[in-house]
């Protein structure tokens, strides 16, 4: 089953290549004559192999046999036919040749089989019909740690890359829509292509390459085919207005020829940023119900209000606020008879007064926070609140901290309510309305009013 999966890859990479002039090291030969690139050649061998380092070609793993580096699928078929040999998952190695090299070399120090899965094809027919290939991929660790140190060393060397370019500020560019000429750094160029023609191949500091890719795009416009349908047509124009009527002015994402230029494509390990952001949403469309009833909540946990302990529920926190400061704020509520909104400035109090290393039991300033709080256990100034009017002041409504939890799990229900209040003995004083005719006179509303008019 293996075989035909990588003749499918070698398949692929035969279509790549379709209609394409011969490449050496990704970089066609029209290219290099009719311009100056920056150099792509990276180091050709890992852990010490020098053997053919430079060379432009990609030996067999187990003959002499070379095969240029476009070529890479004839080398597969190659090691299928003649050595039964198969590298799964071709396409995840991020750089062949020193992939090749490495194992090249480790098949001499060792016989495959150490390496290798056995696979026995025609097993049920007669001893002489059968036959075994070698499978060769990341199930092995160390085939695994190849691949991934070999995916590492060319982000290392992309973004060195990268960088290199966004540094250079002696670049030569010609706009491919106006022939204006730019100088210093790339994006001066993109950007004048993104803000007067339309053209955005994305944000200067995402590209890598960008000689190469601009000589790229330049040359499909020479050749009068559209950048994002890729239909070629007979004269300029004809391209300028097709390009311009049907907004064909960008490139074709679905075109795996530019992945190569963009640096998200070397983050992931054989994946291109259309198959992350795929992946991503089908995570999201695996995940989704209709049915949200079993739904589940994960609550923001409330901080202590002398440490950095939290809890998910305010007896939670209460118990720890108890056990290790000797603060006991449901006793203190119950006591005092607070409602909601006199829990919410004594918890702002406390939160302020903390936060200025201030002990309100004694009001004496402290350098930091730890001293505070080991002073107030001490002296056991936790539970020794001041006198109601200096806590219960309007200016505490507003949280010390924007984002306290705590102040969201107060409560103020009919089991909270303190004995006085379930007695009925609350005074509740009623409108006066028996000289209502005296309040529409003396109301300060008229004043509001008469000043309106008057500014109107």
């Amino acid at each position: 089953m293996a075989a035909p999966q990588t003749q499918g890859a070698a398949a692929g990479g035969e279509e790549d290549c379709e209609g394409n002039h011969s490449k050496v090291g990704g970089v066609s030969y029209e290219d290099s004559k009719d311009c100056i690139l920056e150099p792509l050649s990276l180091p050709e061998s890992p852990g010490g192999i020098t053997a053919l380092e430079g060379s432009p070609s990609v030996p067999c793993i187990f003959c002499e046999e070379h095969f240029p580096m476009d070529e890479q699928d004839k080398l597969l078929k190659h090691m299928i036919i003649e050595h039964k040999m198969v590298i799964a998952d071709v396409k995840l190695v991020a750089d062949f040749q020193r992939y090749i090299l490495y194992w090249r070399k480790r098949f001499t120090e060792q016989p495959i089989t150490d390496f290798c899965s056995v696979i026995r094809i025609n097993s049920t027919a007669p001893l002489e019909e059968q036959d075994n290939y070698f499978l060769l991929c990341d199930v092995l660790p160390e085939d695994r740690l190849l691949r991934e140190e070999l995916q590492k060393q060319r982000l290392k060397e992309i973004l060195e890359q990268q960088q290199q370019e966004r540094n250079d500020n002696h670049f030569h560019g010609i706009c491919m829509f106006c022939n204006e000429e730019f100088f210093g750094n790339r994006s001066v160029l993109l950007n004048h292509m993104a803000r007067e023609h339309a053209f955005n191949i994305g944000l200067p500091d995402n590209i890598v390459n960008c000689n190469e890719f601009l000589c790229t795009l330049q040359k499909k416009l020479d050749n009068l085919q559209c950048l994002y349908c890729e239909k070629t047509f007979r004269d300029k124009n004809t391209l300028k207005d097709h390009m311009r009527k049907k907004q064909h002015r960008r490139i074709n994402p679905k075109n795996r020829e530019y992945d190569r230029f963009y640096v998200i494509n070397y983050l992931e390990l054989g994946k291109s940023w259309e198959e992350v952001q795929l992946e991503d949403d089908r995570e999201l469309l695996d995940h989704q119900e209709d049915d949200w009833s079993d739904w589940e909540e994960h609550p923001d946990s409330a901080v202590c209000l002398f440490c950095e302990k939290q809890a998910e529920t305010i007896e939670k926190l209460c118990v720890h606020m108890e056990d290790a400061h000797e603060f006991d704020l449901l006793k203190i509520k119950s006591e005092l008879g607070l409602n909601f909104y006199q829990q919410v400035k004594l918890v702002n109090f406390i939160r302020r007064q903390i936060h200025q290393c201030r002990c309100y039991g004694c009001h004496v300033k402290f350098k930091s926070k730890a001293e505070l709080r080991t002073h107030m256990e001490e002296a056991k100034h936790t539970s020794l609140l001041p006198e109601r009017k200096m806590w219960d002041q309007p200016e505490y409504y507003f949280p010390t901290y924007e984002n306290d939890t705590l102040l969201c799990t107060l409560s103020d229900s009919e089991s909270d309510l303190t004995a006085q209040e379930q007695n009925g003995n609350i005074t509740i004083i009623s409108e006066d309305i028996s000289k209502l005719h005296a309040l529409k006179q003396s109301s300060i509303l008229n004043q509001l009013l008469l000043h309106e008019s008057l500014k109107n």
